[in-house]
């Protein structure tokens, strides 16, 4: 308490003195005027006069810059916007005494000229005073500091980029603006805040080896994702530290934009805009209502029940086989919403008809999300039966009770995978799309089915990120089944919108594509991963390519050839129309696969799934690598 005073004491000590001393100034000011003027015309002020008139008129200039709060200012971090106000306080203070004066009955020579001389003499010294402060104070600091700080390009010359190296020549920043780049060539060898615009975007190697760059700052939040990936690629060919100021709409208002700026991502990476939901349908179709997420504590299913809870549903139900998982997400959402969201958790498996019955019998679900399954490809190729069992089937026990308890919408979590498969994983998802479009010919019920069906998820359980990051950890080497094979990626975040935004759109049988923009190199993804943990491919961390495992295919694909687009209001959103299917024959196929499953017998298994999902054509040899 006692150091909170002698720090108050001191402040006001401090800006008592600065009044005083702009009181001075003013005075002083005043009569510069006078001698000024007294040289220019003949001047006939009596003594009293101009005392009266110079202390009446400093004293208000000062009451006027305490009212604007000029004093509040901290003057070592002046901007613009401070020094306007100070000149215009001072102009309020000089107009005010200007009046009083003549109030007072003062009827001698006294120009007006004296009066605007003054204000300007006066504005002019106690503003240039406040710079030459910031000036000194910034200087002084930052000979302190020179040794610790880090060479640093910043690449946009833009207001970010302005913005950005007025807060490195603050005492307190360790880095160094030395070079700007920009790809506006009227900007070049042009300077902001001293730090010239020596090149464009293409120029960035050189120019860090020319000034020995060690950090690069990328200040174009408003740029494109494929902008900002060619920026990116320019960066990669140096051994820099790169951070990147997020999106426009991530940003934080008020906030400094140094310390906004963050390590690249593999989300940057992917050269596409990030994708926009429209929140308003989302919110209209998920508040008030009782919500189900089966496989609730996975990747998918997590992020689902985040977005879900943060849309005010009546109640969220998370369903998971796997307690630890269903644990986290009870436990992070507890923490976040406490009593205001109704949450439920159960541990059961959606292989379990009767179990799940007594769930949905429970709590009536009115939207339910299925992103239960095995995903795994290499360990579904092993156990076939297990795929079959979880994926298919426990997906016709949630659609089937989702029809009997009257669901207003069933959506079911599908993959690019299910595309003319050639693996076990990707043909039992195709399988679980066929019972959505069998389950809307067949029923009479009000339920609206939909599949969604999106590429590979950044950072989800299974995905190759984790891996590379655990391998990196490890020191290497980081495995690459084969140099050219390429994948559709997207964000967790993104594919729950995704989900809910088709929910929102669905009238019963569709299956929504999401446009992904272009498809990625595993092998750059594996690149810039050991990029980003500071490390240098193939020097730091080795690369092998280990060949196609069973059932994977170098390209994947989004649509098979018998189904067309239809837009959507959202322009990255696309609708698939299904294909329909023989509900008799389905049945029938059906129980066959299931007594098959059953028998634990993985071929007799796979051979009946071949039966159903015809474009299914396994691929069970291990491809070599070819270069």
């Amino acid at each position: 308490m006692l150091g909170d005073y002698e720090m108050n004491l001191k402040s006001n000590v401090r800006r008592v003195l600065v009044q005083f001393i702009d009181f001075g100034i003013v005075m002083f000011s005043s009569f510069v005027a006078f001698l000024a003027l007294s040289r220019m015309i003949n001047v006939d002020i009596g003594t009293v006069a101009f005392l009266t008139f110079s202390v009446l008129g400093s004293l208000i200039t000062v009451i006027s810059m305490r009212i604007f709060g000029v004093y509040n200012y901290i003057w070592k971090y002046v901007e613009p916007k401070e020094i306007i106000y100070c000149v215009i306080s001072m102009a309020c203070g000089w107009f005010i005494a200007g009046v009083l004066y003549v109030v007072l009955g003062y009827r001698i020579n006294y120009p007006e000229t004296h009066m605007i001389f003054t204000y300007a003499i006066s504005a002019f010294m106690i503003v240039f005073s406040r710079i030459v402060y910031k000036t000194l104070y910034t200087s002084k600091k930052h000979r302190k500091t020179v040794e610790k700080t880090v060479a640093t390009m910043i690449v946009g010359a833009g207001y970010a980029g302005h913005v950005i190296i007025n807060e490195m020549q603050l005492p307190e920043c360790e880095y160094d603006p030395v070079v700007m780049v920009d790809d506006d060539r009227d900007k070049l060898g042009r300077y902001i805040h001293g730090v010239k615009v020596e090149g464009v975007i293409s120029d960035i190697p050189f120019l860090v080896e020319k000034y020995k760059i060690k950090k690069i700052i990328i200040a174009i939040p408003s740029c494109s994702g494929k902008e900002r990936k060619r920026i990116l690629e320019f960066c990669k060919q140096t051994d820099c530290d790169v951070n990147i100021l997020p999106h426009v709409h991530k940003m934080v208002v008020g906030e400094g934009l140094l310390g906004q700026t963050k390590k690249i991502n593999l989300e940057d990476l992917l050269g596409r805009e990030p994708i926009s939901f429209e929140q308003e349908s989302i919110k209209r179709l998920i508040e008030g209502k009782v919500c189900m997420v089966t496989g609730g504590g996975g990747s998918i299913g997590s992020e689902l029940s985040r977005q879900i809870a943060s849309y005010n549903p009546e109640l969220l139900v998370i369903v998971d086989i796997y307690e630890n998982n269903a644990y986290e997400i009870q436990q992070e959402l507890i923490r976040k919403y406490g009593d205001e969201l109704n949450l439920q958790v159960r541990i059961a498996s959606v292989r379990d008809y009767d179990k799940l019955d007594s769930l949905f019998s429970e709590f009536k679900p009115q939207l339910v999300f299925h992103a239960a399954a095995h995903k795994h490809v290499p360990l579904m190729e092993d156990s076939p039966a297990e795929a079959i069992k979880n994926n298919i089937f426990g997906t016709y026990n949630a659609a089937v009770l989702a029809e009997k308890y009257d669901v207003e919408k069933f959506v079911l979590v599908s993959t690019d995978k299910a595309v003319n498969p050639t693996n076990v994983m990707g043909a039992t998802k195709r399988c679980c799309e066929m019972i959505i479009e069998y389950m809307k010919q067949k029923t009479t019920a009000n339920t609206e089915y939909v599949a969604v069906r999106f590429g590979n998820v950044l950072g989800s359980n299974g995905s190759v990120v984790p891996l590379f990051e655990e391998q990196i950890k490890n020191g290497g080497p980081v495995t690459v089944t084969h140099p050219d094979i390429i994948r559709y990626f997207m964000t967790i975040p993104e594919a729950t919108s995704l989900i809910l935004q088709a929910a929102s759109f669905a009238r019963g049988g569709e299956i929504f594509v999401l446009d992904m923009g272009e498809p990625v190199k595993i092998l750059s993804l594996a690149e810039n991963v050991i990029r980003m943990n500071g490390k240098r491919p193939y020097e730091d961390i080795k690369i092998e390519f280990t060949g196609l495992r069973p059932g994977e295919k170098l390209f994947e694909e989004l649509l098979m050839s018998e189904e067309g687009l239809t837009k959507t209001t959202n322009n990255k959103i696309f609708i698939g129309t299904q294909t329909e299917v023989d509900v008799e024959k389905f049945n029938s196929q059906l129980d066959i696969l299931r007594e098959c499953a059953m028998k634990n017998d993985g071929d007799e298994s796979v051979r009946a799934l071949e039966q159903i999902v015809t474009t299914f054509k396994r691929n069970t040899l291990k491809q070599p690598v070819t270069k």
